[in-house]
């Protein structure tokens, strides 16, 4: 008899990634075992007299070498975060076999994405044609050709998300998420919910981000929520530890083929994992912090446990959102905590932003794939630069070295500036 609509499982049929880590997967999850960092001085643009230099970013010849068929015709309309989200997508489509797909109708598109942040000399170059006196020079402008009006459509969030069904030909729900670090979490899970209720039989979704340019830098670093003290660009981001004083940002893209599990069986399709639950929330306190007791966070990881139909003794493993601020990573804390109570201190927990840096929109995705590799290798990615234990922050976060441990269900959390939460609940497939 077939599953109901309610009872439909969401299995994991493909995942790709571009990280500062690695070109794919594979190359970032070795690269994390072994605790390397992504992190380096920022190439991309002058840092000179800003408080903080350094950033993950990904090399621009892994962009160009990992594109796929079909997307040069795209390139100019495509913001740098969708370009890495189209090489994570051909990753994840190769696994899935999308291709092979019949009815596109039920393929639908889920991402989180910020679209591109303008560039200084774009801004410098709108200026010459206005006079301050309210009158622009528009025919000037046109003629002058130095400024694209492709940039409305790589500035647009909902763009780079037509841009993605257009390329891999999925002609269902298209949703487009823009909820900070999130935003990746977000769309897997709304993902996951069309999935299990019917409305799709397969979804891509993911997150991207590459918004690591001067104007998308500059924010961060007026409301002081970068790293400002490091002794090396590896050692900036220390999640948990009691130096940590800020987040260091990154680029990068994970996706992930999301598929009624029916619908894999009868294509004959690998399965990777599947999606038990997903929760998300909001803190309704304050636009730049989270609430100081973890009330939207708490919110979220016990949603995605109450949707999976578990416990918190079925949980092996939590990856944190782990920023290495001082606010998020106490406040993660004291979240994990209230839900968990006695057993919170017996369930690792790491960050892999200690080794990738926050990749914002990305994420929440990069990081739930990162959880389902570490199950099939039975690895558990470390949280590097834990070398001053804060008392405040008193959990098992997997100090320095991968720890080799199976494990057979986790929650990734992501919880996005200004109090937005999402909390998956990742497993191993168990027919």
């Amino acid at each position: 008899m077939a599953a109901t609509m309610s009872e439909r499982r969401v299995v994991i049929t493909g995942c790709g990634m571009i990280t500062p880590l690695g070109r794919n997967t594979d190359e970032t999850f070795e690269k994390a075992s072994h605790g390397l960092s992504g992190i380096d001085y920022i190439k991309g643009f002058d840092t000179r007299g800003l408080p903080c230099q350094v950033g993950g970013e990904i090399n621009n010849q892994w962009i160009e070498e990992l594109q796929p068929p079909g997307a040069k015709r795209l390139q100019a309309y495509s913001a740098r975060g969708l370009r890495l989200m189209m090489a994570a997508t051909h990753e994840a489509a190769g696994l899935a076999r999308l291709h092979e797909v019949t009815d596109r109708s039920r393929i639908g598109v889920a991402l989180g994405s910020h679209g591109d942040n303008p560039a200084v000399d774009d801004i410098n170059l709108l200026h010459r044609f206005y006079d301050g006196k309210g009158n622009w020079d528009l025919q000037g402008l046109m003629d002058a050709g130095g400024y694209s009006a492709l940039n409305f459509f790589r500035r647009k969030p909902d763009a780079a998300t037509s841009l993605l069904s257009m390329l891999f030909n999925c002609k269902g729900t298209n949703l487009s998420f823009v909820s900070a670090c999130s935003a990746g979490a977000q769309a897997i899970g709304e993902a996951y919910r069309l999935v299990k209720e019917g409305t799709s039989d397969v979804m891509v979704a993911g997150g991207c981000e590459a918004t690591l340019n001067f104007t998308g830098f500059i924010g961060f670093v007026l409301i002081k929520a970068l790293v400002e003290k490091y002794a090396s660009p590896q050692k900036a981001s220390r999640p948990f530890d009691r130096k940590r004083n800020g987040f260091v940002m990154s680029e990068g893209a994970g996706s992930v083929i999301l598929e009624d599990l029916e619908h894999a069986l009868a294509r004959g399709v690998p399965i990777l994992g599947e999606i038990l639950g997903y929760g998300d929330s909001a803190d309704a306190y304050r636009i730049t912090d989270t609430h100081p007791k973890g009330e939207g966070a708490i919110l979220a990881i016990q949603g995605a446990l109450d949707d999976a139909g578990l416990g918190v003794g079925d949980i092996d493993y939590i990856n944190a959102h782990g920023t290495s601020t001082i606010q998020n990573d106490l406040t993660e804390t004291r979240a994990i905590t209230a839900v968990f109570g006695d057993r919170a201190k017996k369930v690792p927990v790491s960050s892999n932003k200690s080794m990738l840096g926050h990749t914002i929109a990305a994420a929440g995705a990069i990081e739930c794939i990162l959880t389902l590799t570490g199950m099939h290798r039975s690895i558990i990615l470390p949280t590097i630069n834990h070398e001053f234990p804060d008392p405040k922050c008193d959990l098992d976060y997997v100090p320095n070295e991968a720890r080799m441990q199976s494990y057979r269900r986790a929650l990734s959390n992501s919880f996005g500036f200004g109090g937005q939460n999402a909390c998956l609940c990742i497993a191993k497939y168990e027919g």
